[in-house]
Formats: structure tokens, C-alpha cells, sequence
């Protein structure tokens, strides 16, 4: 679904999961739908900059996709058995927009948790985010097959599991919906640090992954833990001119121009944060937007306040342990206490086998040891580091760190 209007692309990757969601409440059939709402939207892509707008482009898409979810029964080899059903679902005429949004009961049926990780992925941003298979496929640096058949097998696991388009029992809802934060947050981490490839971000993922987060942000003004992930997106987003430079090599954070960094998103996410702490149980997101802000509003590298900033991941490791947290706690450690001790907490990550393969424990210990005066060490560990990783501006920016100290090196002896 593409289209050079870019407010007719906006506004059909806002209705798509509108459009859907009614087709499955009504139809009831998960696969059949999505695939009828694709070629809608498709139309429209072609259809809506030649001819204008429909008066009601949601009800249009709903007509549209309807119409062609019959058309696909109707050339099955069931069409017999099926024929006077679907003669009284047939929508006449144009559909009535719907007053009800099941965006959310879409979210959570794509993000149900018999689904794979990446079959969420894929599923949320083809079904809700109204990317087709090929762009989602580009984000991924998958070919655009291996993702269509991740997206079907998905399609076909909702399907066989008889899953209902119905919103989870209250009991279960917090856990999908955390489900859903963690699959935006997924999004978002994929397309502000490409796991491979020759980009260092893909701002496109970026994007979505934040319209997403303020969909549900709508759909859930009063849960914390949402306005704190979006909050921690505009935040961490904020810095993305200033991550690159002109040739595109990565920026650390101490270096970066604080001019270039979007102030409206820093606003909007300080405001985020500030008005959800204290106001109930503090979670993962919550702490990390707050970590994210004080960064933000540091008008430069020394002026940032590392002892708070370690207040706050001595905090968010009790409520949410992990590597990653261990990981980025220590450089708030070395920050705050010097780089010994640093590497002393960094040292509790070298058992862990969650962390054997992540080129950061090597990278941040590179970058502690460089701080500590041990550059023979810290350039073997920036070598291993950039071996470790896939992408390729990480790979250039630790190879030249690395260049950098052998010089530094011989210069001295």
C-alpha cells in the first residue's frame, strides 16, 4: 500500500485496521478478511489520488473489502453450500461506517500468545499497521516470500486454533496487552538500531511503530505502562538526526549535536513520563522513558546526572532484571563511579549464555576498559565487538575505535 499522497497514506494505514477489524467481527474469518482489506486498500492507493476522497473513505474500504471477501467465497468449490448465507451477508450497498473501533481486539488477536514472536511482528504490521508484505519484508531483511509464508502460516494458526474476534477475559487482558507493548517495542528497536544491513535506522519503522503506540495509547489513556512506552519512543526518537553524520557513520550519545535533536518530541514525551509517574504501579517503560528524559534534557554530554540516572536502573533492575538492564546499569555504574566499577558489574554478565552472542557486552566493555586507560585491552574487545554484529555502521564505527587506540598506542611507545 503505497501512494505519493503521503495524507492518503496516512490516512489508509489509519483506517486499515478499522476496515478489518469490522470485516472479522462480522464475517468472522481472520485470513479471508486480511486479504480482502490488502486488495481494498490497494485500490484506494491507485483509486483515491485520480478520483478524490470518498465522503466516507472508512465505510468505502469496508464496501470494498466486503464485497471482495464475497466474490472470493462465492469462487470456492463450496459455493453451493454457502451460497444463501452469504447472499444475506452480502452488503448491498455502502456499508454504514461503524461506530465501535476493534483496533484493539485486532491487536490482541495478532498478538496472541500461540503466535511466534516474529509472526506477531509480521502479523501486526500487515494487519493493523496496513504495510504490505514486501515493505515489511524490506524492514526485516527477509525476501519478500520468507515473509509472506510467516504471514500465512500466522493466518492459518488463528484459523485452526478457532481464536474468536473477541476481547480476552479480563483476567487475561493485562498479559496480552503487555504482549502488545512488547511487540510495538520490538518494532521500534528494530528500526532505530537495524539488527543487520547497511543502514544504521530505518526511520520508516520508527514511525510506525510510534503511530501504533499512540493508537493505543487512545484505546488505553489510563494504562501507565503504555504512555510510558510511547513516551520512551518520542524520547529515544528524538536523537535520531543526531545519531549519523553527514556520511553516516553512527554519532556516540557524548557527541552528538543536542541542536539537531527534535525538541516537540521531547516535550511531548517528558510530559508523557512526568504524568504517569506516582499515579500507580511503576513498570519497565516507565523507568526507561524517565532514564530516557534525563538524558534529553541535559543540555550537554556533562551536564547529564548519572547518579540519578543510576537511581533510577537500580530501580528498574528490581522490577524488571535482565542482561540488557545489567548491561546498560553498568555504564550508569561507570559513569557515576568510575569505570572500574563498571566492568566489576559488567564482569556478572561473562556466565550468562543470554549474552554470549550480543556484540554490546563486548562493545560497552570495550568502551569502560578505553575509559579505564587499558587500550590493549579495549581494542581487542572493540575488534570482537565488531565481528560480533551484523550491522555494518556499528561494525565500521568499532573497527575505526579500534583503529583509533592501535594509533594511540604506537604513538606512545
Amino acid at each position: 500500500m503505497t501512494t505519493d499522497d503521503p495524507r492518503i497514506e496516512g490516512l489508509l494505514r489509519e483506517l486499515a485496521p478499522q476496515a478489518l477489524g469490522f470485516l472479522v467481527r462480522r464475517y468472522g474469518q481472520f485470513d479471508a478478511a486480511e486479504d480482502a482489506v490488502q486488495e481494498a486498500l490497494l485500490s484506494a492507493a491507485l483509486k483515491w489520488p485520480v478520483e478524490g476522497l470518498p465522503d466516507n473513505p472508512r465505510s468505502w474500504l469496508i464496501t470494498v473489502a466486503g464485497r471482495r471477501l464475497v466474490d472470493e467465497w462465492r469462487s470456492e468449490s463450496a459455493r453451493r453450500a454457502r451460497e444463501e448465507n452469504v447472499a444475506l451477508l452480502e452488503p448491498s450497498g455502502p456499508a454504514a461506517a461503524p461506530e465501535e473501533d476493534d483496533t484493539l481486539t485486532l491487536l490482541f488477536l495478532c498478538c496472541h500468545p500461540s503466535l511466534s514472536g516474529p509472526s506477531q511482528l509480521a502479523l501486526t504490521l500487515r494487519a493493523v499497521g496496513g504495510l504490505s508484505t514486501a515493505e515489511i519484508a524490506r524492514a526485516f531483511l527477509v525476501p519478500e516470500a520468507t515473509m509472506a509464508q510467516r504471514i500465512s502460516r500466522a493466518k492459518q494458526r488463528i484459523r485452526a486454533s478457532g481464536l474468536g474476534f473477541t476481547a480476552p477475559p479480563e483476567g487475561e487482558r493485562a498479559e496480552r496487552l503487555r504482549v502488545v507493548r512488547q511487540v510495538l517495542y520490538l518494532v521500534f528497536n528494530e528500526g532505530y538500531t537495524t539488527s543487520a544491513g547497511a543502514q544504521l535506522h530505518r526511520a520508516d519503522l520508527t514511525a510506525e511503530a510510534i503511530r501504533l503506540t499512540r493508537m493505543l495509547h487512545r484505546l488505553v489513556p489510563g494504562d501507565g505502562e503504555t504512555a510510558g512506552l510511547l513516551a520512551l519512543m518520542l524520547l529515544t526518537d528524538a536523537r535520531r538526526a543526531a545519531r549519523t553524520d553527514a556520511h553516516g557513520a553512527l554519532v556516540p550519545l557524548d557527541e552528538q549535536d543536542r541542536t539537531l535533536w527534535n525538541t516537540a518530541f521531547i516535550t511531548e514525551g517528558v510530559a508523557l513520563v512526568s504524568g504517569t509517574l506516582g499515579r500507580g504501579p511503576i513498570g519497565a517503560y516507565q523507568l526507561q522513558a524517565a532514564i530516557a528524559a534525563l538524558h534529553d534534557e541535559a543540555t550537554t554530554a556533562a551536564a547529564t546526572d548519572w547518579p540519578q540516572i543510576l537511581a533510577l536502573y537500580d530501580v528498574l533492575e528490581r522490577v524488571s532484571p535482565g542482561p540488557v538492564v545489567t548491561l546498560n546499569r553498568a555504564v550508569a555504574v561507570a559513569r557515576a563511579r568510575g569505570p572500574l566499577a563498571g566492568l566489576a558489574v559488567l564482569a556478572e554478565l561473562d556466565s550468562d549464555e543470554r549474552m554470549a552472542a550480543n556484540h554490546r557486552l563486548e562493545s560497552v566493555r570495550a568502551h569502560l576498559l578505553e575509559l579505564a586507560g587499558d587500550t590493549a585491552a579495549a581494542h581487542a574487545c572493540y575488534l570482537r565487538a565488531a565481528e560480533m554484529t551484523a550491522s555494518l555502521p556499528e561494525q565500521r564505527y568499532l573497527t575505526l575505535r579500534a583503529a583509533a587506540l592501535a594509533t594511540r598506542t604506537t604513538s606512545e611507545h
